[in-house]
């Protein structure tokens, strides 16, 4: 069984806690973090606006930093999600709009671990939309776990 865990910054210790309850040791395990496109794009203008049209500093240029901040924070929350794992899995840290990279990433799995964005409600609005999207489009078998345990009753 092929199971891809998508981690975000606010639910992948949920995520995990979710893998080790209710997937099988036997599963081949990915851990995937996606870097959004959209969210460094906005901070790379909003950082060249602070610095000016074309005045970047030489050999400081900011999207290269951003670039570099972000690789390094999901490498760190891939490492920290395996850790807590305490099994083989192998970890996918991605670029791009985020829900359609997840659902890329997904074909040919046989699960895909998720978790709600909101775990203080059910419903629907427990989930964003690139969440939803990704419920909705993904080609494989979601297992969608509350964030921090089961979610309160409305």
């Amino acid at each position: 069984m092929d199971v891809v865990v998508w981690l975000t910054e606010a639910t992948w210790p949920g995520c995990v806690a979710g893998v080790r309850r209710l997937v099988p040791d036997d599963a081949r395990l990915t851990l995937l973090y996606v870097e959004s496109e959209d969210l460094l794009g906005v901070a790379g203008g909003a950082a060249a606006g602070l610095l000016g049209r074309g005045r970047r500093p030489p050999g400081r240029g900011v999207p290269g930093a951003l670039d570099d901040l972000a690789r390094r924070s999901g490498d760190q929350l891939l490492a920290e999600a395996a850790a807590l794992l305490g099994r083989e899995a192998r970890r996918d840290l991605r670029r791009g709009r985020v829900e359609r990279v997840v659902v890329d990433a997904v074909a040919g799995a046989d699960l895909l671990v998720l978790a709600r964005d909101d775990g203080a409600r059910l419903g629907p609005r427990s989930l964003e939309p690139p969440t939803r999207f990704v419920v909705d489009h993904a080609p494989c078998d979601v297992l969608l776990v509350a964030p921090d345990g089961p979610a309160a009753q409305p």
